[in-house]
């Protein structure tokens, strides 16, 4: 039985119904010489953007409205370590990790460019290593405050207002650092197979944008929620 084939507005030929629509879609286009991915993946980070700012404002807002004593992020978050009293240890390690999945993420960013398809999905996958490690250390985090009493309504140290605003702000950062780990997972596997050598690696750097951006809102987090 012959596939039919139909052409697209630039000539080239392709399958008839979705799967002509997925390869017409996933080739390589641009609007205005930018990456159609690229593009697209700007503007849901501008969409993000604007999501992230308006919960760190409300918390700003509540924080310094709020008549009921805020609890000292260097106490809650604090660890005993060794026998020895830790103020944010944690939070610095978390922090530590996600400044080193970006310099892992960049590189494969390069090597990707430079067709070294192994190396790249070998850093793809430790970034996403380290993405793990993070949310980790994020389960245990809400673990420990869960025990001690903290919950969205209510909390034992001081203002209510702290349980929201802690799980609600973490919590979706948390989320997206865990899609993140799935989408590169998934980049990786595609770049080891080979999927890239013909269209080129901009799949990797649009992935990069994503966790470089959720890089960029941990800064704020790390330093309004846990150094304020």
């Amino acid at each position: 039985m012959t596939e039919t084939v139909i052409a697209n507005p630039a000539g080239t030929l392709l399958a008839e119904g979705l799967p002509g629509i997925v390869e017409d879609w996933s080739a390589d286009k641009q609007t205005f010489q930018v990456h159609w991915g690229k593009a697209m993946m700007w503007i849901f980070l501008l969409s993000d953007t604007f999501i992230f700012s308006c919960f760190l404002t409300s918390y700003m807002s509540v924080r310094a409205t709020t008549t009921v004593p805020w609890p000292n992020p260097s106490e809650v978050f604090a660890l005993t370590l060794f026998g020895q009293h830790m103020p944010l240890i944690l939070i610095a390690i978390m922090t530590f990790i996600r400044i080193s999945s970006r310099g892992t993420m960049a590189m494969a960013v390069n090597f990707g460019y430079r067709k070294d398809r192994k190396t790249t999905a070998l850093l793809i996958l430790a970034t996403a290593a380290f993405g793990a490690s993070f949310v980790g250390m994020q389960a245990f985090e809400w673990t420990k405050l869960i025990e001690e009493g903290v919950r969205p309504w209510g909390n034992p140290m001081g203002a209510a207002q702290f349980g929201s605003c802690f799980f609600m702000i973490t919590g979706f950062h948390g989320a997206h650092v865990s899609i993140g780990v799935i989408y590169l997972c998934t980049v990786a596997f595609k770049v080891y197979r080979g999927d890239f050598e013909k269209s080129g690696y901009a799949a990797v750097e649009i992935a990069g944008l994503y966790w470089h951006f959720v890089d960029l809102v941990w800064v704020f987090i790390f330093a309004l929620f846990y150094l304020w």
